[in-house]
Formats: structure tokens, C-alpha cells, sequence
């Protein structure tokens, strides 16, 4: 059975895994940054899963442009076939959009995969630098939506004021609704708002399929 290399490259990280026959045999993630480091990216990465897995293939996505090119220049060095996830590359998937191109190919591989594990009509959300929900129906792809994540909020609050601190977004949790201290309340203020507004997406979404019938 063929292995293959898939890469998810993000704003922040590129998460890979290398797949056979839909089974995910290992994975983890490296620095979108570093994609192209030949210590640290996808050349290594190459070398390692070359040689432990024999890959037979690479296929990837990506919605960092710059990245993208980057990898490209990587993968032209290779002897593997490679597949590049894009609006007009999705076999399967009906796309109902005005303009497909503006696509981001995450969104469309996360609808793809809601098709192949749990079928249609599914809401996908992903929760990365940015949240993304995403609406699948029985005719394919119709549109979502896209807002800030929860990184965005907690440095965004540190980055555009003199006096708040940066935020760990390990230890965001609290038991209590008031805030004690600054960092308590930026901490309530941004879990508290974040789930909110995933809350009042989520049934903005759920209302407008209603309409749909």
C-alpha cells in the first residue's frame, strides 16, 4: 500500500503525517518558518520519512503563499509525485462559491475530510490562528466563516496597549467570573468572549441552514 507525505501548512505551524490507505502511521509538526531549514523542515522531514516509511508520494496545502514557494523549491529537489490541494484540485467536492479561487485550501480540505469520515451535511470548525467554520451540504462546499482565534485575541491585547501583559495560552482557565487582576480579567475576558462568540457563530450558522430547509 502506498505511503504518502501530507503537509498542512498554517500561519504558524506545518503539521504533517504520512497516510496509507487512510490510516495515519506517524505525525507531528514543524515551524511554518523553518519549512524549507534543512536541519529542522520538510528537507529532514523528507529524509526521515524516506527512509523509515518509503514514502511513495507528497501531497500538501497551504495558506502562507510565501510558504508555499518555498516548498516548492524543496520538493522540485525530490524524485516524488506531488499533489497540491487547491480550489480547482478537489476530486469529490462540489464547490458552490462565487469566486473558488478565494478559497483558503485548509477550509477545503477540512470539508473534504468531513465528506470521507461522517458524510453530508456537516458544520466544520477549526480552530487555528484563525477559526473557521465551514458549511457542507449533499451539493458540497457552500461558504462559512472566519474570525480571530484565541492566539490572536490574547496578543493582540499585549501587543496594542503599553500596560497588559502577554497572556500564556496554557493557563487561560479560571473558576471564578470576576477578574482579581489585570491578567485575570484579560483571561476572563478573552476564554469567556472566545466562547461566546464561537457560541453566536455557531447558531448563526445553524439558523441560516434552517432557512435552507
Amino acid at each position: 500500500m502506498k505511503k504518502i507525505l501530507c503537509l498542512d501548512i498554517g500561519n504558524t505551524h506545518t503539521h504533517h503525517g504520512v497516510l496509507a490507505g487512510g490510516v495515519t502511521l506517524r505525525g507531528g509538526k514543524i515551524a511554518t518558518a523553518d519549512i524549507d531549514d534543512a536541519a529542522t523542515g520538510v528537507p529532514a522531514l523528507i529524509a526521515r520519512c524516506g527512509a523509515e516509511c518509503e514514502i511513495a508520494g507528497v501531497s500538501f496545502c497551504s495558506v502562507v503563499p510565501a510558504a508555499t514557494e518555498r516548498l516548492r523549491a524543496v520538493l522540485a529537489r525530490t524524485a516524488f509525485p506531488v499533489w497540491h490541494l487547491r480550489h480547482d484540485a478537489c476530486p469529490g467536492l462540489g464547490i458552490h462559491y462565487p469566486k473558488p479561487e478565494e478559497i483558503g485550501p485548509d477550509r477545503l480540505a477540512n470539508c473534504i475530510g468531513a465528506q470521507t469520515v461522517c458524510g453530508a451535511p456537516a458544520i466544520v470548525i477549526d480552530m487555528g490562528t484563525a477559526v473557521t467554520f465551514d458549511v457542507l451540504t449533499n451539493s458540497g462546499y457552500e461558504g462559512g466563516i472566519i474570525a480571530p482565534g484565541l492566539s490572536i485575541m490574547t496578543r493582540y491585547l499585549h501587543e496594542q496597549t503599553a500596560l497588559l501583559p502577554a497572556l500564556d495560552p496554557d493557563a487561560l482557565l479560571l473558576p471564578t467570573g470576576i477578574g482579581k487582576s489585570t491578567v485575570d480579567a484579560m483571561r476572563l475576558g478573552c476564554v469567556v468572549g472566545f466562547s461566546g462568540m464561537i457560541r453566536e457563530l455557531l447558531d448563526t450558522v445553524l439558523a441560516e441552514l434552517e432557512k435552507w430547509g
